[in-house]
């Protein structure tokens, strides 16, 4: 039977975690720490996600996820597959670096992904890596940037704990109290208990016993909720890909009988397999395929100068189009 795919449910909600391979301390460095933040902020502004908390630890990382267009896997492989290429390439190193492609916990509601959110921020104080009171000095999780606003990411927000913490704006007063009502369940084991601390990373939903039991009764109840075969997916995705390639031919006003009657390094080609990769995060395999870019590799480097502006005429293209592209 082929493998089942984790949920892609477009505008789900998931705690992601995963650790490092046979739980080494991958991100035992901050230049690691730091390597991981770049990668992962890319990930969310690439695949559209809502980064709701995020803290990174010595062997593992948790992530409180929104996603928006359905892509946290397509989204998941290229923020792991990055963040290993530029670790490896840097440290001279190969090989596996995390356990496996990642866990996802599907989460019912914000109500819970407050709770989620919650853990997030208390585990570096869990951990023993700091005390509570120092926990937005920690600049390796989400918190760090509660009291600095002007510094957030906008993909990041915080309006999720802070509702469920008591109504809280996002104003000094209440993230104020929102710091004093961490310390407060950080020493309360049966409010933690409550809200399931303990099994906030086991299983594969949080959310009331209703949700659970709905997600995992039986297996064709699982299926008509989210799993696809591996074939089912890999053509969803591809279809969707598809339609975007035909959009953006339009829009920079091709056809496409030109594909491969142009040189594969031709601007409007670039600009398009960029829009490819940076919106919809389409493989290169199959970028270099549907419009005769040649080597797997060439279609990296190509994106990379058309993103740096190395390739001018390319990034006009690619800015015309990613303003004009609706679909």
């Amino acid at each position: 039977m082929a493998r089942k795919l984790r949920p892609d449910e477009e505008g789900g909600l998931y705690h992601v975690l995963n650790r490092g391979n046979f739980r080494s301390w991958i991100f035992e460095s901050d230049q690691a720490k730091g390597a991981f933040a770049k990668a992962l902020f890319e990930a969310c502004e690439r695949a559209g996600w809502v980064l709701h908390a995020y803290a990174i630890m010595g062997s593992h990382y948790h992530l409180a996820l929104e996603t928006p267009r359905g892509n946290l896997s397509e989204g998941m492989r290229w923020l792991q597959s990055v963040f290993a290429n530029r670790f490896n390439r840097f440290h001279g190193e190969g090989g596996h670096l995390f356990q496996g492609r990642f866990k996802s916990l599907a989460v019912e509601d914000f109500q819970h992904l407050a709770n989620v959110c919650h853990y997030i921020h208390l585990n570096p104080a869990r951990a023993g890596i700091c005390e509570v009171g120092q926990l937005t000095e920690y600049p390796w999780t989400s918190l760090h940037y509660l009291n600095r606003p002007k510094e957030r990411p906008s993909f990041l927000k915080f309006e999720t704990c802070l509702t469920e913490a008591g109504e809280l704006a996002d104003t000094k007063r209440g993230r104020e109290k929102y710091l004093a009502y961490l310390a407060w369940l950080s020493v309360d084991e049966g409010e933690q208990k409550e809200r399931a601390f303990e099994t906030m990373s086991r299983g594969w939903a949080i959310g009331s016993r209703g949700f659970v039991r709905a997600l995992t009764m039986d297996e064709k109840q699982k299926q008509s909720l989210v799993q696809l075969t591996a074939m089912e997916a890999r053509l969803a995705r591809e279809a969707r890909w598809s339609e975007v390639l035909d959009a953006c031919l339009r829009l920079s006003g091709h056809a496409a009988e030109q594909v491969h009657e142009s040189p594969k390094a031709a601007d409007w080609k670039v600009a398009i397999a960029t829009v490819l990769k940076v919106r919809e995060m389409a493989r290169n395999g199959w970028i270099a395929e549907q419009l005769g870019m040649g080597a797997l590799t060439g279609v990296s480097r190509y994106t990379s100068e058309c993103l740096r502006g190395d390739r001018s005429e390319a990034a006009r293209i690619y800015r015309e189009i990613t303003a004009r592209l609706k679909v």
